[in-house]
């Protein structure tokens, strides 16, 4: 069995979220789980379990993972 050696911790994972919204690839309003597009299949298990570690749950937006302040006026 191969084992991974990376550690995704909750910032990394949060910094990663915000320069995919800053390039536009994915909206702070999609859910969390629209990230694993971004992230090598075998790792995106090790994200899964920091975010459930941290209290997020994959169907949370990418706003509140990024706790986003900004908010538009329609």
């Amino acid at each position: 069995m191969i084992t991974s050696n990376l550690h995704y911790s909750i910032d990394v994972i949060k910094e990663e979220a915000r320069e995919l919204v800053k390039k536009g690839l994915v909206s702070p309003q999609q859910p969390i789980y629209t990230l694993c597009q971004y992230i090598r299949q075998g790792e995106w298990v090790c994200v899964e379990y920091e975010l459930e570690d941290s209290g997020y749950l994959l169907r949370d937006r990418i706003c509140d993972l990024m706790g986003c302040q900004e908010w538009k006026n329609d």
